[in-house]
């Protein structure tokens, strides 16, 4: 009985170390990065859309993606990894 519960609680820690915390150190990076976002930056939507932020409020953005052109975003629509490999 005993090694089968070691062998439950090893695949457990393999679990929560391969697993969940990678997760969650992830959304914490991608919490950190739109809290850091700020007006100007060139940026990259989870749709693929490129442009300029205009304004950051508390949960939207404003993003120019033409001269005129100014559309209206959520910042958890803006994607960490694509915005990173335009800069």
């Amino acid at each position: 009985m005993l090694p089968q519960l070691l062998m439950f609680g090893a695949i457990i820690l393999v679990f929560y170390f391969f697993m969940i915390r990678p997760q969650q150190k992830k959304m914490r990076d991608q919490k950190k990065f739109r809290e850091q976002l700020t007006k100007g930056m060139m940026v990259v939507t989870i749709g693929g859309l490129h442009g300029k932020l205009l304004a950051v409020e508390d949960d939207t953005v404003i993003i120019e993606v033409d001269k005129g052109i100014r559309l209206t975003f959520d910042k958890s629509a803006i994607s960490m990894e694509a915005t990173a490999k335009v800069q």
